[in-house]
Order: structure tokens, then C-alpha cells, then sequence
């Protein structure tokens, strides 16, 4: 075991080996209670297990965040810089103004500078740090930030910016120290990925008409692929996700051979950008010990486990903002009718700075136009209407107080006290679990408080079957209150869906109708969704568990145990395949040549071969997987989905739509289509998934959700070359961090794997080091107590003196 020591001298930096009285003030201080350090005397040990994976110990919350601050940056210190420079509206100035993001496609430098610099002028997070707990943050909260901060300020001044190991940042003019503003714009900045941060482009180039047009795309926000990407069209639809994000499980004692608590954690997520997960261990002897992976740059675990507690999130399909159709003044196109009076806009000018194509920088005035409701976007702003967007968490900081709170929870109970007093999960469901064998499912995010007669009356075109914009001219269709409810304006815990059982609840995006079907929830307000049809994943999911619990999923015994859950994970199940395979098939072998949608006439009698052969698992290493991806993009593609023999029914949630219907047109073309498209870009139709799909090297597993897989992959030949600051054309999405526990009357079992390691930078050992594990189905086995990672014979240990 290796042991480094970093202290402050007066004369710089001075290394030193640890001495045992370092190592026995650890040992001696355990289970005492918290103290809190003052001024700039942080003292934290960072210790690294296999895979690179760090357990931060400290004695207060300022430590423990300088400890996380550094270990992340040893990892990532190039991410979170690149973030930086994106918060304070920089990006124009280093980068130039046309490029997109880095990782926010379809949102330029320029649009992405104004959103922020808006912010920033506005003193949007200055005016929420002010306000006390529990709207505002508690004083440990305020300590773990500073100190994060000053972790990574710290490893910046050890370490150089010439000297970093990241070509991305490497010298690089924007990389300096940040402050814990700049953290806590972060958070602020995750808060609001549902609502205003999807419109970041329309927010920033609305333009009154007739006044200098500036370019606009359409209303929807950017596609990125990533949980909480909002859409919305001003033909009808408040921004809400897709089908994008997560699977989690809460097994209960009925569920498990141990009847112990038991959870699957399994978000999908971007390989690449502001959405990758970071795992660590963080402990303050007596106060808190929790593992598990916070989202990039958060000094906090958001999905993981205590002694007696795990949970995970999936993405929320509540709508979390809610655009209003404005009613503009004749002759006014800034001033808008609420009751009959006008109200003008406000406007607020920002200025960017922007690189010209020689170098040399200039200043960009902009105007940011904005509403009672929220700011104004710049699709579709006529002489007589216009959209805002009101988020429900603009003002939304809560949300890291409330996971610290359940960094800290040991049972359901407190995890539910910490919902209730915070109210602040932005976008996500929770599932969780524990000891006790009791499971719990809620949607406590912040969802606005639009009831189902409001929608009624106010509710004006619609996106399907889902609630539509409101009129925005009209007072009484603003959102509304409950009194339990910590912000005005959103629905309180009580009105929220919620549901505690003790063999499971699940969740793979799908509504909260279906959390358990053994006990529908009912009766919540249409805002929540709760009648939305499930998708291929979400029957996939329930079919599993529904399969281990009776033993007919070929995994043994029934009930869950923990190599039973991890195999229910990997095992690669495609929903589509299970279904529909046989009679494609089928049909194939019947027509053995078919029509492409081009008219060409396409011999399949190889392609029959190949499905039939195929073990419907989307394996590395599985045989037809990719055809029968080409074949169902081809069906997907072919509009509206009318090729079911049995459609949905809604008295069927978990068993329809199903049965390939041979006579339909999209059907028959599928298959040729697929064949001519493999064929056209060089790719055999045998061939295994992991030939087409890799992470710097490592040949995959999973594939498309839309296909009705579990174990959701999604990447290119070429994918992770890169790194995870800035990959154009790079592309990465799906499973990130995968933890099973099992919560014994001993303490948590745990297996874990971070698809992408825990490091973005290309050069680091930790780059792919766990997807190597992620291609071959093998899991991590963590290290929790001290007496497992002590025993870990890669062992390496930093005691770091402030």
C-alpha cells in the first residue's frame, strides 16, 4: 500500500510520508461526532481501490468536499474547467461563437453565452443562495461546495495547467481556478436540464418581429440524447422527455430468497459530456458513509446506498415546465394581455465576448425578452402571439439538500422525511429500498400545479393524448397551489404518486400507473401521465421480474438473489425480438424476396437464416442482432405503427401491442430495406453487435431502447477515441452506472460498474478500464467497510493538508 501526504508550508508545497499517528488519528476519531473546521484547514484521506474507484474520509463537510474536489479533478479536471467556461458565458470568447457545445447539440457558443450571461447578470443563484434552509442551502450543504472548490483549486496548483495529463485542456488560456459559485451554477444548471435549460437556443435568439432577425431553430429543443432532454412545439405540448433514461428496481422481502431489501440501479445516460456519472465512497465517521456515483461536478452520491438504504432515480414523465401562449397587444409585439391589460416584457441586455475569426475579440449585445410566466421563445414570435416557458425549477437549489439529507438516511422513513422537507428532485422518479425488505416508488419532483379541470379550461392544442400549452392571457390558468407545498405553484407531497410494497416496485421510464401491476396507481393529475402506454423496456422489465419471482426466466430457484440479479441486468433481453422474431421469420421464409421501399427486389433467404438462428440476445457476440436492429429501424421509420396483429389495449398494458402482421406493407418492405442498408454501408448481415459497436476498442453489448432492450447501448464503431470533454461526431449513450446491492442484517453487498470509468481523459488508466469489464458481463465488487478496503492489495492513499 502506497501513502502520499500533501501538506501547505509556508516555503509551498511540501510531500511527506504519512506517519502512523496520521493513520491511528483516523482509526481513533471513527464514530465521533462531526466537527466543523474553520477557515481554510481542510484535512481529508483519499483512498483508491481497484478501477481507480476513491473513498473520501473526512471529519466535517468542508474536508470532505476538498477531498472529493480533488480526487474528481485528478479524473476529470478538464471537464469540469470546460463546464466552467460554458457557466460564466464564455464559451465565444475562447471557442468562437458558431460552434455548438460541447455537449449540448443544437445550441450555438453564442446562444449558449447570452442563456448564461442572462444568469449571471440577473443574479439568479446569488438570490437562492440567500435564501435560509430549506429553500436555500444548510450550512453543511455551504461547506461541501467551498471545499469542492478549493479541492480542485488545490490540484490545479499541484499539479500546473501546463502539466495536466489531458491533451483536451493541457496549457490550455481557459483552464484557471473556480470558485464555488461556479459549483453551485452547476447544480443550478442540472436543476433546470427539464425546463429552461433544454431552450437555451430559443431563450437566447428570441427577436420581436420586424426587429433584425437573428437565427432561430424550431421550438423543440436539441435531441441530445439524454434523460432530460424537453421537446415541445407551439402546435400543442409542454416540454417533456421521450422514452430516454433509466431502469431501477426496489426488490422487497417477498421478492427476495434472503427477504431482504434489494436494488437495481441502471441509468442511461451519455458516455460523453455533462451527464456522466462519477462513483466514490464519502465518509464522515458518524455522520455520514455513503457509496455510490454523483452526476459530474456534484460533490454528493445521487444514486447509491448507506448501511441500510439504496435507491436510484429514473427520468420523471411529468411535465416539468409548462409553456403559456401569449396574447401580444395589436401594434405591440412586446407587450402581451393578461385579463384584458397590457403587460409589456421585460428586456434585458447582455453582452458577450466573441474570438473573430483573427483572434481578437469583440463585444455581442443581446437582448433576453421575458414574461410573468418566464422568458419568451423565439419560435413562432408573430404580431400576435408569442411563447414563454415557466420552469418549475427556476428557483430550484433544494435539490442537493435533499440528497445530502439522503446520503445521510439509514431507512424508507427518512428518505421520505428528506422528500417531504426539501421538495427539491428536480426531474426524477425514486425507487428504493431497505433493510426491512419494504420498497418504495414516488414521483416527488417538482411538477407544476396544474390541475385536470385547469387543463380543461386553459389547455389549448395538444401533443397526443398529453396535457397542451396554457393561455397565458387569462390569470385563472396560471399554476396553482397545494398548502403543503415548500414553493408556490407546484404540487405538494400529498397530491404526489407514491407507492410502498413488499415484493417490488419498478420503474424503466414508463408512467407511474404501472410501478407495481399488482397495485395500479390511480387518480393522480393528468400532469403526471399516468396513463401512458407502456414502451417495449417497460414490459421487458416487468416480464423479468415477474419470470425470476416464479423461476421460469432460467435462472434457478425462484426469487431474487444477487447473482441472480446481476444476470437478469447483463442477460441482454430484446422485447421485440422475444415477440415478434419467429414470425418475422416466418414471413421472411414465406416471401424469400421482398420490395424495398425503393422498389428494388431484395433475396432475404440469408437473412431468414440469420434470425432464425439468432438467440434474440443483444450479446457482444450475438449473431443477427444487428439485422434485426436494421429491421426494426426500418419498421420504426415506416410511420405510423399499424403493423401489430393485436393492438394496444389499455386493459392489456403489460401484453399489447404484439404479433407481427405480415400483410402490412411496412412490414413486408422491413426486411428488404434492412439487408439493402447493412449491405450499402459494408456491414455483414451476420454480424455480431459488438463488431459495430465499441468504446475506445471494447466491442459492446445492448442496443436501441426503441427495440425493447434492457440493457440500452448505444454507440458507434469508433465511439470513445476521443475523450469526454469535446468528441465531435463521437457518440456514446446508455447504461453508465450499474450497482446491485442486497441489504443484509450484515451490512451491503454490493456489485457496481461504471460502463465508462472514472476518468474522461483519453490518457488515464481509468478511461476504459471498466468497459473492458462492461464487454465480458463482469461486475466490481465493491469495498465498503473499512475492512474491505484496507484489504484491497492496490490500496493507494493521499492524506491531503489544507
Amino acid at each position: 500500500m502506497a501513502t502520499l501526504c500533501l501538506a501547505t508550508a509556508t516555503a509551498g508545497l511540501l510531500p511527506a510520508a504519512a506517519s502512523a499517528t496520521d493513520q491511528a488519528g483516523w482509526a481513533a476519531q471513527a464514530g465521533q461526532p462531526e466537527r466543523t473546521t474553520s477557515g481554510d484547514g481542510y484535512t481529508a484521506r483519499i483512498r483508491r481501490t481497484e478501477y481507480g474507484i476513491p473513498h473520501i474520509q473526512a471529519h466535517d463537510y468542508g474536508s470532505l468536499g476538498y477531498g472529493y474536489g480533488y480526487a474528481f479533478s485528478q479524473d476529470n479536471a478538464c471537464w469540469l474547467a470546460d463546464k466552467v467556461v460554458t457557466l460564466r458565458g464564455e464559451r465565444s470568447r475562447y471557442f468562437g461563437p458558431t460552434a455548438d457545445t460541447s455537449d449540448d447539440p443544437g445550441t450555438s457558443n453564442l446562444a449558449s453565452d447570452t442563456y448564461y450571461q442572462g444568469l449571471r447578470r440577473a443574479g439568479t443563484v446569488q438570490r437562492l443562495l440567500a435564501r435560509p434552509a430549506p429553500l436555500g442551502p444548510t450550512a453543511g450543504l455551504r461547506q461541501l461546495v467551498d471545499g469542492y472548490a478549493a479541492g480542485y483549486n488545490r490540484f490545479l496548483r499541484d499539479t500546473g495547467a501546463t502539466k495536466l495529463s489531458d491533451p483536451a485542456c493541457r496549457g490550455q488560456a481557459w483552464v484557471g481556478p473556480v470558485t464555488a459559485q461556479d459549483i453551485w451554477g452547476l447544480f443550478y444548471d442540472i436543476d433546470t436540464d427539464a425546463g429552461a435549460g433544454g431552450f437555451k437556443q430559443a431563450i437566447a435568439t428570441a427577436t420581436p418581429p420586424g426587429a433584425a432577425t437573428r437565427p432561430a431553430p424550431a421550438l423543440a429543443a436539441p435531441g441530445s440524447p439524454h434523460a432530460p432532454n424537453a421537446t415541445a412545439a407551439p402546435t400543442g405540448g409542454a416540454p417533456r422527455r421521450g422514452d430516454l433514461g433509466s431502469n431501477g428496481w426496489a426488490l422487497g422481502r417477498d421478492a427476495t430468497q434472503g427477504h431482504d431489501g434489494m436494488l437495481l440501479a441502471n441509468p442511461h445516460l451519455p458516455w460523453i459530456g455533462s451527464h456522466r456519472f462519477y462513483q466514490v465512497q464519502l465518509t464522515i465517521p458518524g455522520v455520514l458513509d455513503v457509496s455510490g456515483a454523483g452526476l459530474y461536478g456534484t460533490p454528493l452520491v445521487e444514486i447509491g446506498h448507506t448501511r441500510n438504504l439504496a435507491w436510484t432515480h429514473t427520468t420523471s414523465f411529468a411535465d416539468h415546465a409548462s409553456l403559456f401562449r401569449l396574447s401580444l397587444v395589436p401594434g405591440d409585439p412586446t407587450s402581451y394581455l393578461v385579463d384584458g391589460k397590457a403587460v409589456p416584457m421585460t428586456r434585458q441586455t447582455v453582452q458577450v465576448t466573441v474570438s473573430g475569426a483573427d483572434g481578437r475579440p469583440s463585444t455581442v449585445s443581446r437582448t433576453l425578452y421575458g414574461s410573468q410566466y418566464g422568458p419568451v421563445l423565439a419560435d413562432n414570435w408573430t404580431g400576435d402571439t408569442a411563447y414563454a416557458l415557466r420552469d418549475a425549477n427556476a428557483d430550484n437549489l433544494r435539490s442537493m439538500n435533499e440528497w445530502l439529507a439522503m446520503d445521510t438516511s439509514q431507512s424508507l422513513a427518512q428518505l421520505q422525511q428528506a422528500q417531504r422537507t426539501y421538495q427539491g428532485i428536480p426531474w426524477t422518479y425514486t425507487v428504493a429500498t431497505d433493510t426491512g425488505g419494504a420498497t418504495y416508488y414516488t414521483d416527488s419532483s417538482a411538477v407544476p400545479h396544474v390541475t385536470d379541470a385547469q387543463l380543461g379550461r386553459c389547455g389549448l392544442p395538444a401533443v397526443d393524448d398529453l396535457p397542451g400549452i396554457l393561455d397565458g392571457s387569462a390569470s385563472a390558468c396560471g399554476w396553482g397551489s397545494d398548502p403543503d407545498a415548500l414553493v408556490p405553484g407546484l404540487f405538494g407531497p400529498a397530491e404526489q404518486p407514491r407507492l410502498t410494497r413488499t415484493d417490488y416496485v419498478a420503474n424503466s421510464n414508463n408512467n407511474p400507473y404501472l410501478a407495481n401491476p399488482a397495485a395500479p396507481l390511480t387518480g393522480y393529475p393528468a400532469i403526471y401521465h399516468t396513463g401512458r402506454q407502456l414502451s417495449l423496456r417497460a414490459q421487458l422489465g416487468l416480464r423479468m421480474i415477474a419470470q425470476r419471482r416464479d423461476g421460469t426466466d432460467g435462472l434457478g430457484t425462484p426469487g431474487f438473489t444477487l447473482p441472480t440479479l446481476q444476470a437478469s441486468m447483463l442477460g441482454n433481453r430484446n422485447q421485440s425480438a422475444e415477440l415478434d422474431r419467429d414470425e418475422a421469420v416466418a414471413l421472411c421464409r414465406a416471401n424469400p424476396v421482398q420490395t424495398a421501399t425503393d422498389g428494388t427486389r431484395v433475396d432475404v433467404r440469408a437473412a431468414c437464416d440469420i434470425l432464425a438462428a439468432w438467440d434474440t440476445r443483444d450479446d457482444a457476440d450475438s449473431h443477427g442482432a444487428v439485422l434485426w436492429k436494421a429491421f426494426y429501424y426500418s419498421l420504426l421509420q415506416g410511420g405510423p405503427h399499424t403493423w401489430w396483429r393485436v393492438p394496444y389495449d389499455p386493459a392489456q398494458p403489460l401484453t399489447t401491442p404484439r404479433g407481427l402482421n405480415g400483410d402490412d406493407p411496412q412490414v413486408r418492405r422491413a426486411l428488404a430495406d434492412a439487408v439493402r442498408m447493412l449491405t450499402g454501408q459494408g456491414v455483414p448481415l451476420d454480424a455480431a453487435m459488438g463488431g459495430v459497436q465499441h468504446w475506445a476498442g471494447v466491442a459492446l453489448p445492448g442496443c436501441d431502447q426503441g427495440e425493447g432492450c434492457f440493457d440500452v447501448v448505444q454507440t458507434g464503431p469508433a465511439s470513445g477515441g476521443s475523450g469526454a470533454v469535446d468528441a465531435p461526431g463521437d457518440f456514446a449513450y446508455g447504461s453508465s452506472f450499474l450497482m446491485a446491492t442486497e441489504l443484509t442484517a450484515h451490512g451491503p453487498h454490493t456489485r457496481t460498474l461504471l460502463t465508462y470509468g472514472e476518468s474522461g481523459d483519453p490518457t488515464s488508466p481509468h478511461y476504459a478500464d471498466q468497459t473492458a469489464l462492461f464487454g465480458r458481463k463482469q461486475w466490481v465488487t465493491e469495498r465498503f467497510t473499512e475492512a474491505e478496503i484496507e484489504a484491497d492489495p492496490q490500496l493507494r492513499t493521499t492524506v491531503l493538508r489544507g
